[in-house]
């Protein structure tokens, strides 16, 4: 096992958005089900059109969080520790501009509190 925390605030990270793609064999909605895909494709999107993607925030697809809605996708964002349900495509832009700025200039917000793991 490694530790990178250093190595990756180091390089301009700020923030990490997690945006549930799962799916499941079952009779309870998912987010895959209900747009996952299209609304992480979306946020990658707003995100690189602002020159942010990768560098300053990462972006990742997730399995369950727990929010699971037939009305849309769950997204949570660290470390502002930021939990979304039932977003959908359209939806993107505005929470995007409301968590990062009109320009994604708004970012790092939570990484000046300690970690659980100091």
């Amino acid at each position: 096992m490694r530790h990178r925390t250093d190595e990756v605030l180091d390089g301009g990270f700020t923030d990490l958005v997690l945006v549930c793609t799962n799916t499941r064999d079952s009779e309870y909605a998912a987010c895959g089900e209900v747009g996952g895909d299209e609304v992480f494709d979306a946020v990658k999107a707003w995100l690189r059109d602002r020159d942010i993607f990768w560098s300053d925030v990462y972006v990742a697809e997730s399995t369950c969080v727990g929010l699971c809605s037939a009305d849309g996708v769950a997204i949570v964002v660290q470390p502002r520790n930021e939990w979304y349900s039932d977003v959908t495509v359209d939806e993107v832009p505005e929470l995007m501009a409301d968590l990062f700025g009109t320009d994604g200039d708004d970012l790092g917000v939570g990484l000046d509190e300690p970690s659980l793991s100091q």
